[in-house]
């Protein structure tokens, strides 16, 4: 992967390459970046321009056989390590090399693609991934190897914040002190997420949100996409590429967000002094923890988004409101007035305990009830 297909992030991409010119590579990196700015993509480039010994912002002129290996993800001295789980094909002890061809045919068709798009290409269903102890032990035995074809040895490790405390402790000297020439680029998506005996032994780099400008390049070049339809996606997609593709794709797959959230705050209105809808509510929170967990976070995530357009929308900034609703009699308009400076902070914040306790195996059926009881009592907080 060369820098010249990544989109966007100058920047970082100048700063690497500097890094290599004056040979000072940071033995640990960690590069933080929220889904669909290209973390991944460009430390696959950065490996490659390592490990190939390319010249220019280009990536090219170096070993053309290096080049052609990394291409194809099968250079010997480039490793990767990403969460993963037990499924009907791997039955116990995942680790990240029983997954390899279905990695490497996820970033050919997807470098932009979100864990929970990983997650559904390895078919987990209802598990949530992780990389555990067996994986660190064999990111030692690896780097424990002398260098294959001489030079550096690379191994990036994609949404780190997913390492286990006991695969973290393990692997804490080789991070301190690497083997000679040996590169470590964690990805991760929340700095808070890392550990900080991990945080504290690497450099860290700071992604940006891609810009609109070039999200709706990145469509017309790649996907034949309109301009007009470029333009409005890429207003939707909130610098985030992967979003702005599946937007575009308009997967039949996609998920009905938008009509359970409308069930959610309709019978959540009317229940106040209607025992009776407490019923709906609680027929609505079967219906979300019959889904996986990685499936609930994301509608959460977009409950936060929806609600936060309404916020926007009542405090009259509308040129910063991009989602047109789809279900019928349901108007962003209206419904913006009961979201107010009084009950934004609070609704915001039962989400995201929603979603912690989800990430922590909770009882989805519980959750989901808890915080549309909640709901019930914020969305009238005047």
């Amino acid at each position: 992967m060369l820098f010249s297909e990544i989109i966007g992030q100058n920047n970082i991409k100048n700063h690497l390459i500097q890094s290599v010119s004056t040979g000072r590579i940071p033995h640990a990196q960690l590069f933080i970046g929220s889904e669909g700015v290209g973390t991944l993509p460009l430390a696959i480039a950065y490996a490659q321009y390592i490990l190939c010994n390319n010249k220019g912002n280009e990536n090219t002129n170096g070993n053309e056989s290096c080049n052609v290996k990394v291409n194809n993800l099968s250079h010997p001295d480039l490793h990767f390590v990403y969460p993963v789980a037990t499924t009907e094909r791997v039955k116990r002890h995942a680790t990240s090399d029983l997954f390899s061809d279905q990695w490497k045919k996820f970033i050919k068709e997807m470098p932009y693609g979100s864990l929970f798009d990983w997650y559904n290409f390895i078919d987990i269903q209802n598990k949530q991934g992780q990389i555990g102890v067996d994986e660190a032990t064999e990111v030692i035995k690896k780097l424990s190897l002398k260098s294959y074809e001489g030079g550096y040895k690379i191994m990036i490790i994609w949404m780190a914040d997913k390492l286990n405390t006991e695969a973290s402790n393990k692997l804490l000297k080789l991070l301190e002190e690497p083997p000679a020439s040996t590169v470590f680029l964690l990805i991760a998506e929340n700095e808070k997420n890392i550990l900080q005996t991990i945080l504290s032994r690497c450099q860290v780099l700071k992604f940006n949100a891609l810009n609109d400008k070039e999200i709706e390049n990145a469509l017309i070049a790649k996907y034949n996409c309109t301009t007009n339809q470029a333009i409005t996606i890429a207003r939707q997609a909130q610098g985030n590429l992967n979003k702005a593709i599946q937007l575009f794709q308009n997967q039949d797959s996609a998920l009905p967000f938008e009509k359970w959230f409308v069930q959610w705050v309709r019978a959540a209105f009317r229940a106040k002094g209607n025992a009776a809808v407490i019923q709906e509510l609680i027929t609505w929170s079967d219906e979300l923890a019959a889904l996986g967990r990685e499936q609930q976070k994301q509608f959460i995530e977009f409950c936060i988004e929806l609600f936060r357009q309404a916020l926007l929308l009542n405090y009259q900034t509308p040129n910063l409101v991009y989602y047109q609703t789809t279900v019928d009699n349901f108007k962003l308009e209206k419904f913006a007035p009961f979201v107010n400076g009084n009950n934004i902070e609070e609704i915001v914040e039962e989400l995201s305990n929603a979603m912690y306790h989800i990430e922590r195996n909770g009882n989805a059926k519980m959750i989901f009830t808890d915080l549309s009881i909640k709901l019930t009592r914020l969305i009238h907080k005047k």
